[in-house]
């Protein structure tokens, strides 16, 4: 029982740099929002075209309202994610823009982002067509290309466009609600430290 106490209490020193989490995930998806942001800005007609289609597009209402929306939510985000400012609040927006990424573009094609033979639990028909196609791709790329310089930095892949992703940084800003910023390396720790301080001192 001693020993177990020990190594309890072992463990609940790494708590000293519990701030590494949410720093790890805000330093993760401030990336991925920029250049998802980015993108859509630096194609912003086609966007709003893309979301308000209704035969090969998502078929939302308002669509250059809600490509604005979306787009600025992106770049703000990914900067207030990075700074960790307003950590929490920023969460909200964007974990809307993954319901709506989920469920609008991602949810018919099942789990997987990637068709994977490997991962039998998530598979579907439209998993098995992809990867009969991906074999026939394969096939030629062997017979008219260099296939070995082609697949030198990785395989071939197809993609399945699953709800996989979307639904990984929903729970990454889900935590991140819940958590915060972290300690230390976020503009919210330190806002709140000064507010803290000057609260003492009235």
């Amino acid at each position: 029982m001693d020993r177990l106490l020990k190594l309890q209490a072992l463990l609940d020193k790494t708590r000293t740099a519990d701030f590494l989490a949410p720093l790890a995930l805000r330093l993760y998806l401030a990336p991925v929002f920029l250049m998802a942001g980015y993108n859509k800005f630096s194609h912003f007609d086609d966007t709003a075209a893309w979301f308000g289609n209704p035969d090969w597009g998502l078929g939302l209402p308002l669509p250059g309202l809600m490509a604005f929306l979306a787009t600025s939510t992106e770049l703000v985000g990914a900067a207030m994610l990075f700074f960790g400012l307003g950590v929490r609040w920023i969460s909200i927006p964007l974990m809307v823009t993954m319901l709506v990424a989920a469920f609008a573009v991602h949810w018919q094609h099942g789990w997987l982002a990637i068709a994977d033979k490997s991962a039998w639990l998530f598979s579907s028909d439209r998993v098995v067509a992809g990867l009969e196609r991906l074999d026939k791709a394969k096939d030629i790329l062997k017979e008219h290309g260099n296939y070995d310089w082609l697949t030198e930095h990785g395989s071939v892949v197809m993609l399945n466009n699953g709800i996989e992703f979307a639904a990984t940084y929903f729970i990454m800003l889900l935590a991140l609600f819940f958590i915060g910023a972290g300690r230390y390396a976020s503009m919210d720790y330190w806002i709140a430290a000064l507010v803290g301080k000057r609260r003492s001192q009235l």
